[in-house]
């Protein structure tokens, strides 16, 4: 593997990882969101990745003559969707004055934890993280590569 591919695959980790980010903090922001557009409370989403396929002249070879492509650490990866979280119910509270309360008095609130999401959001912080060292690290061995070629 090239110090090239290294960094490819580093910067796919980074823009997966600042999407889930986003996803994240559009949670956090909606999570008194008790209406949206289709009439019911905001619905958490949730981000999933899965590796990156090879793509161009060389996967379409590869495939034609049946040999692997990419190299053995992967070819990095990519959001495969933005899901809504079905799993989880919607909270009910009792707010009788609210617009947007039931017969009885309660409202639906999105099915968001703020727990869960800070949890979530320092997880991706720290992917993140480990993506910028592993960029810095291989444009720190190419240097170096290049001042021993030179002296």
């Amino acid at each position: 593997m090239s110090l090239g591919t290294a960094i490819q695959i580093s910067a796919s980790g980074l823009t997966a990882e600042r999407l889930r980010l986003d996803v994240i903090s559009n949670n956090i922001a909606n999570v008194n969101t008790t209406r949206t557009a289709n009439g019911q409370p905001y619905r958490r989403q949730i981000v999933t990745f899965q590796e990156r396929q090879p793509s161009g002249f060389s996967a379409m070879l590869a495939a034609a003559t049946g040999n692997p492509v990419g190299s053995p650490a992967g070819n990095g990866v990519e959001v495969s969707s933005i899901t809504p979280d079905m799993s989880t119910p919607f909270k009910s509270v009792y707010d009788p004055g609210n617009p947007d309360a039931n017969a009885k008095g309660y409202v639906k609130m999105p099915n968001i934890s703020p727990i869960i999401e800070m949890v979530d959001m320092i997880s991706a912080s720290r992917s993140y993280e480990s993506g910028v060292t592993a960029i810095d690290d291989a444009k720190q061995m190419q240097m170096r590569a290049l001042s021993i070629g030179s002296a």
